[in-house]
């Protein structure tokens, strides 16, 4: 079970980071790594221009984009890249609903949504913030960031309150 579970929620994190590489293909900001899991690599093969790499510890994964290509597109271009695989991962969960695969998928979508630092929701606020205020605003950064970790974190201790 515990096998199953690592297992599918791997898959639902490179399902998740495919989703922001097609999507930044689709919108002509170049890749040049995307990798499952930290650490040491185990193993990697390039195809195209990308880098695709293992590391030993299946806890996360990533894609390495061109930022400075990213920044340069539309708004609504940025901010599909950066949705893009919470919204593989909805699609995943619809389809494998009941099922463990489903439930890390929906559960990878959810946490990824947060405003909480370095998460997709946070990244969209960020890009957001900036297309309002039209430049950066380290002030207003800042309490994005603080805010948006007090609210995930409240929101976790409220799930975890009502699964006890």
């Amino acid at each position: 079970m515990l096998l199953t579970i690592i297992f599918s929620f791997a898959v639902a994190m490179l399902i998740h980071e495919l989703g922001h590489l097609l999507a930044a293909r689709a919108c002509q900001v170049g890749a040049s790594e995307l990798g499952l899991g930290w650490g040491p690599k185990l193993c990697g093969f390039k195809l195209g221009q990308v880098q695709y790499n293992l590391h030993a510890l299946p806890i996360g994964a990533y894609v390495r984009m061109d930022m400075e290509a990213l920044q340069q597109r539309p708004l609504s271009q940025q901010t599909l890249i950066l949705l893009a695989g919470i919204i593989v991962n909805l699609c995943a969960a619809a389809l494998a609903s009941g099922t463990i695969f489903g439930a890390m998928n929906l559960l990878l979508a959810a946490t990824n949504l947060l405003p909480l630092y370095q998460q997709d929701g946070w990244k969209c606020g960020m890009v957001m913030i900036r297309a309002v205020l039209q430049k950066r605003s380290p002030l207003v950064e800042w309490a994005f960031t603080i805010a948006g970790g007090g609210l995930s974190l409240a929101f976790f201790g409220a799930l975890g309150m009502r699964l006890m």
